[in-house]
């Protein structure tokens, strides 16, 4: 009888607990209408932009920008009228190469010491008509103070409370051209256009 009883109360407690993760699952939504209206702010954490350019024609070289600090304001009602700016250290480049860091970081590429920093700004968001959690966002890029309109495909994973934070997330691709900016070192061999790809959670900010 005792173990009868014992395994009926484990029974019970993993009724509980899967009952429970159904509860918060169903928390979470991938409808974009069904997002909170409001501010959010990118965690840190779970916001990189990840880039690949060809390597001499020997291999696709992928790196990697962390730090980026971002702010997102969502209006589901009215996309149109949601803004996002964005800005990227050019110290926050992460890779297992010092030398190849400190080269990225001199006037041949990013010029860091001059134009510390990347940013982008919002300039229209305009919802895919057929699938509601895609869109392109056009904004300005700026990189060693040049500016050049670029387009994001953005795509909405989805929303809802996670730890005790309201947080939406999102991915985003673009492909740029280098010499665009200004940086033409070691072209035509290495490569000009840049596959960006944009993975960003948003907070709910108080």
């Amino acid at each position: 009888m005792r173990l009868i009883a014992r395994s009926a109360l484990v029974g019970g407690i993993a009724l509980s607990l899967v009952a429970g993760g159904v509860i918060a699952q169903s928390a979470f939504t991938q409808n974009p209408a069904e997002v909170r209206a409001g501010r959010y702010a990118l965690d840190p954490a779970h916001g990189k932009i990840t880039y690949k350019i060809n390597h001499l024609g020997f291999s696709t070289y992928i790196g990697q920008f962390a730090g980026v600090e971002a702010n997102l304001t969502l209006d589901p009602a009215n996309p149109s009228a949601s803004t996002l700016t964005a800005t990227v250290p050019v110290a926050g480049h992460d890779n297992t190469s010092e030398g190849l860091k400190t080269h990225l970081q001199s006037a041949d590429f990013f010029d860091a010491a001059q134009f510390p920093t990347i940013s982008f700004v919002a300039t229209s968001i305009t919802v895919d008509r057929d699938d509601p959690s895609e869109a392109d966002v056009v904004g300005n890029l700026t990189i060693k103070d040049v500016t050049r309109p670029v387009t994001l495909e953005v795509e909405f994973n989805q929303a809802g409370e996670q730890r005790g934070q309201y947080r939406v997330g999102f991915d985003g691709e673009t492909t740029i051209k280098r010499s665009d900016f200004g940086m033409t070192y070691g072209l035509p061999a290495l490569g000009d256009e840049v596959e960006l790809h944009i993975e960003g959670e948003f907070v709910a900010v108080q």
